[in-house]
């Protein structure tokens, strides 16, 4: 039998890495070309994989779509493959930052720069346990359970996390790795789709409060939902799909200002239950009609709803035997530790859950735990 196609990339490219080592003290060019040759056949392997994970899954999508059960044959059953050869060598003759040095990630502060000056939007911000409760009476209205709620929240948080946390920031490293904040962990680009999608259902929420609202604080939230209401039109202003939702959060002045409502007392719990309300919903479409447990709904969470149900769905032997790969794209997956280390399905549902019993004993998760 002849190798298959994937297979010869793979074993290339491990043959290049060997030998892509520079040799102490070789100029600059030849780093350079030992580098460029070592990366191209990587990359020609990885593109091979992750082509056919996509294959796959869109196989999967199809039988989904007529309640046929997957297979083992449905899955890349392989690690994707990982490039161990030399790092891009620096110019000695360029000035300038690395040209793989990523742009700094915008901190929270940014986000409320961006809400004022595009959007007139300033967040009423409550203290930690006003929006614990806030957040643990927007979860029950939306079906959620305090399980389901505080397993969230101590696996994506360590179950210490405040409302206003972003992903990476700490009192002694102030750059962050990630725009996600809060208990959930929002990414900017889910609060432009989420107020897209739902921005109606909260601006009628508001409006309902306002109603038993006198004085100056039904004219603060008359404000609020004007400022509310621009957002959504922005959010509005591009097709409805996931990339264009997320270059506008991450390019635009506006789509980085919209992420300070997830600051807001009003707003912010509204669109952090959203997105786990939105998954128990996929889940029910999918005829899913056992409960989700905590670990169930952060895998959906963590993976998007189409991937996540496929592994709440999955028999324990295919648990066992499938890559973890199978479920991201490639930027994705090589981006997240905790997929990458866990390697197969089994391995990071048990990862989550063990997370989750971890978190759930700090003083937050017990705060948030008694705020239902």
């Amino acid at each position: 039998m002849q190798p298959d196609r994937r297979t010869l990339l793979t074993s290339l490219a491990a043959a290049l890495l060997v030998s892509a080592a520079p040799a102490y003290g070789q100029s600059y060019e030849a780093a350079l070309a030992q580098y460029t040759q070592a990366r191209a056949a990587y990359d020609e392997a990885a593109s091979a994989y992750w082509d056919d994970v996509a294959e796959k899954r869109r196989g999967r999508n199809a039988k989904r779509r007529i309640n046929q059960p997957a297979v083992a044959e449905d899955y890349v059953l392989t690690q994707p493959p990982v490039y161990s050869g030399p790092p891009r060598p620096v110019d000695p003759n360029a000035p300038g930052r690395d040209p793989d040095e990523r742009q700094p990630v915008p901190l929270v502060a940014d986000f409320l720069q961006a809400a004022v000056e595009q959007f007139g939007f300033v967040p009423d911000r409550p203290s930690e346990a006003d929006f614990k409760r806030a957040y643990a009476k927007a979860a029950l209205a939306a079906g959620l359970t305090r399980d389901q709620i505080v397993g969230v929240y101590a696996f994506e948080t360590g179950g210490n996390g405040t409302y206003d946390m972003q992903a990476g920031v700490t009192p002694t490293r102030p750059r962050a790795i990630s725009p996600a904040v809060g208990y959930n962990q929002l990414l900017s680009t889910n609060s432009v789709s989420i107020l897209s999608e739902f921005g109606h259902r909260i601006v009628a929420t508001l409006r309902q409060k306002s109603n038993t609202l006198t004085g100056p604080a039904k004219i603060a939230m008359e404000r609020k939902i004007e400022a509310l209401k621009r957002m959504i039109t922005y959010s509005r202003s591009v097709p409805h799909s996931w990339s264009e939702f997320d270059r506008l959060a991450k390019t635009t002045a506006g789509g980085i200002g919209i992420h300070a409502v997830i600051l807001d007392r009003d707003i912010g719990p509204m669109l952090q239950v959203q997105k786990l309300a939105s998954s128990l919903h996929f889940a029910r479409t999918k005829h899913y009609n056992a409960p989700l447990s905590a670990a169930e709904l952060e895998l959906m969470n963590l993976t998007g709803d189409g991937n996540g149900i496929d592994m709440v769905m999955m028999p324990q032997d295919l648990r066992a035997r499938v890559p973890t790969a199978n479920f991201f794209q490639q930027n994705g997956y090589e981006r997240n530790p905790v997929a990458r280390r866990t390697g197969i399905v089994a391995n990071l549902i048990a990862d989550i859950e063990k997370q989750m019993a971890r978190g759930a004993q700090s003083p937050g998760a017990r705060e948030l735990a008694a705020a239902f």
